[in-house]
Parts: structure tokens; C-alpha cells; sequence
């Protein structure tokens, strides 16, 4: 199935449930943990959308779920028009090597087996770019000198290298197969914020030079506001909100939102004591059965009563941004 829509991405209604079995204790009865439940968003090419919301929300799954690592329990993911959801074997295989992702934790990500020529030439001899062997080794020592590496360090193993080192070779392994569109799952939460900077600017290049699209995901909301054009805050498993990232972060609409940048810390001492931060109540709702109506209602301190009765609808409350909330 094929669209029209000239979006690079577009993620339409996704859901990814994972079943638990209860075993003999539960009679044999199957529930199902909602990681991700009905999700839209689109990206255009050279865009970079930030995904922020606390841990267990459902970001890194959504990211897995846009590139089939988790098979969506139900929706469409169109990628340069075509649904990835319906690709299988060779034909989805082919179409991965335009969607590339740089993980989060440079350590466990890299093969400790396998040399800086191995790792990043992998993609390319599994894709068979280019095909003959020097030129693979040629494309290696050219990527490594793109991220900031030294070629003549190509034979040495990711334990030879910092931190800061092994995650430009993640982003080098990323780029080996020239991919149109990226996600950046959490890739400088694992590093100093000394070496945080250096490759937030390496990916903000990075973009420039080659057009890429990235989904960035991330904790840090400063670093979120850095690098993204839009931003979407993530909730339970929806979206909660979505806007061009100055209007986010000017006027974030919902309660949700709201509570989430006033944790921002601001450099200005004066500043920082007269501004008053929302502390969130409680613990976030098992994904397993999540409170009906709308999700975040039970730690909301503006809800009213259709809060806890009614779904609120994903609506479109100025010019490309979007809220879930029956407050607006």
C-alpha cells in the first residue's frame, strides 16, 4: 500500500501492545502491556522532531516500532510513501538501508569483538555499499574523519576508546549505508556534559551536510530545544502535545507539558528563585491498565469530572500545534 504524501515519515495511529501470559495462576489469561497506544505524527526530509516524556512513556518504543525492530500491534508507518508494515524479509531489509539508529548507551552497542573497520563496515557488507572490499575500507576511514575519529586508529577495539569516542563510532556505523532518516534514541545521556555538547553539534553538522532526518529522543530538554524543529511530549504511551519548539516552550498547553518544562533549570540564580516549579503527584499509571478518560487525569491537578470519563481528542489548537487535553 502506497500513499501520496510527500512527508518522509508518516506514523499514523500506531500502536505496539506486548502480551503477558499469566501463566497457570491466571488461568491462562493474556494481558497486554499498551507501550505505545495509537501514536500520529510525520516528518519531513531534513527535520528533526524531539520525543521527551519520563521514563516508561513509550519513546524508545515508538522509535522501534517506526523501524520495525518492534512489529506495531496495528496502525501504519508510511516511509517515502510506502508502509513499512507490510514490508517483509528482502523488501523491508532494502528499505532499511535508509533508516538508521544511534542507541543510546556506546557501550553496550558496540561489539567488543569487533575492530572500528568491523563495526562500521558491517552495515555496508551486509548492504553490499560498495562491494568490493577497498572501497569499504575506503568509505570506513573517510566516515571515521566525518565524525571527528582518527583513521589510522581503524584496527582498534571499542574498549581502546572513550565514551565520547564510541558513540561517534556508533554514529559513523549509522552513517555507513548513507540513510535519509535517523533516530537518536537518548545518544548523549550516557556521556559527560562535557562531551554531550561535541555530539549534539557532530549530529547538528552532520544534518546539514547530508540532509538527514532525525527522530531525537532524549531526557534533556534543553538539549531537546537545541536540536529540534517541533517537539512531542509523550504520556502512557500517547502524545500528549506537539508544537514548533519556541511555541512549546512559550506556551505549552497541556498540564502535562506545563509540569515538565518548569523542571528546566535556568541558569540565572535571580530567576531561578521567583519562578515556581509544578511537582507532579504520584507514580505513572500501569501501562497495563491505564486509567480511562484521559491518562494523565489522575495526577492532574486542573481536571474536572469528564476528565476521568472522556477521552480527549488529538486536535490541532493553533498553527501546527496539537493538544490532547478537554481543556482546550
Amino acid at each position: 500500500m502506497e500513499t501520496g504524501n510527500n512527508k518522509l515519515l508518516k506514523v499514523i495511529d500506531m500502536k505496539v501492545h506486548f502480551p503477558i501470559n499469566l501463566g497457570i495462576l491466571g488461568r491462562g489469561k493474556t494481558l497486554f502491556i499498551k507501550a505505545v497506544d495509537g501514536v500520529s505524527f510525520d516528518l519531513e526530509a531534513g527535520e528533526t522532531l524531539g520525543l521527551v516524556g519520563e521514563s516508561g512513556c513509550g519513546k524508545s518504543t515508538t522509535a522501534r516500532g517506526v523501524l520495525q525492530l518492534y512489529r506495531p500491534t496495528s496502525g501504519q508507518v508510511f516511509f517515502q510513501g510506502t508502509d513499512l508494515c507490510l514490508q517483509k524479509g528482502d523488501s523491508l531489509r532494502r528499505m532499511r538501508r535508509s533508516m538508521q539508529m544511534i542507541f543510546q548507551d556506546p557501550f553496550a552497542s558496540l561489539d567488543p569483538r569487533m575492530t572500528v573497520r568491523e563495526i562500521i563496515g558491517e552495515p555496508m557488507k551486509v548492504h553490499n555499499l560498495p562491494p568490493k572490499k577497498k572501497e569499504r575500507m575506503e568509505r570506513v576511514l573517510e566516515l571515521m574523519q566525518v565524525v571527528g575519529l582518527n583513521p589510522t586508529d581503524v584496527h582498534r577495539y571499542p574498549h581502546e576508546f572513550s565514551g565520547g569516542q564510541r558513540q561517534r563510532i556508533g554514529v559513523a556505523r549509522a552513517l555507513a549505508v548513507r540513510p535519509e532518516f535517523i533516530v537518536c534514541d537518548e545518544p548523549v545521556s550516557a556521556l559527560d556534559v562535557s562531551i554531550q555538547a561535541q555530539v549534539i553539534n557532530l549530529l547538528e553538522d552532520l544534518r546539514e551536510k547530508f540532509n538527514l532526518t532525525y527522530l531525537f529522543i532524549s531526557h534533556d530538554l534543553s538539549v531537546v530545544k537545541h536540536i529540534s524543529h517541533r517537539v512531542s511530549v509523550m504520556y502512557l504511551g500517547i502524545m500528549v502535545e506537539m508544537a514548533e519548539k519556541n511555541e512549546l516552550f512559550a506556551r505549552p498547553l497541556h498540564p502535562y507539558t506545563q509540569a515538565l518544562l518548569s523542571s528546566i533549570p535556568v541558569p540565572d540564580p535571580v530567576v531561578e528563585t521567583q519562578r515556581t516549579s509544578i511537582a507532579l503527584e504520584g507514580e505513572i499509571p500501569s501501562p497495563i491498565f491505564p486509567p480511562p478518560g484521559c491518562r494523565f487525569h489522575p495526577r492532574c491537578k486542573r481536571k474536572e469530572k469528564i476528565c476521568s470519563e472522556l477521552t480527549p481528542v488529538w486536535m490541532e489548537v493553533g498553527s501546527g500545534h496539537f493538544v490532547a487535553c478537554h481543556l482546550f
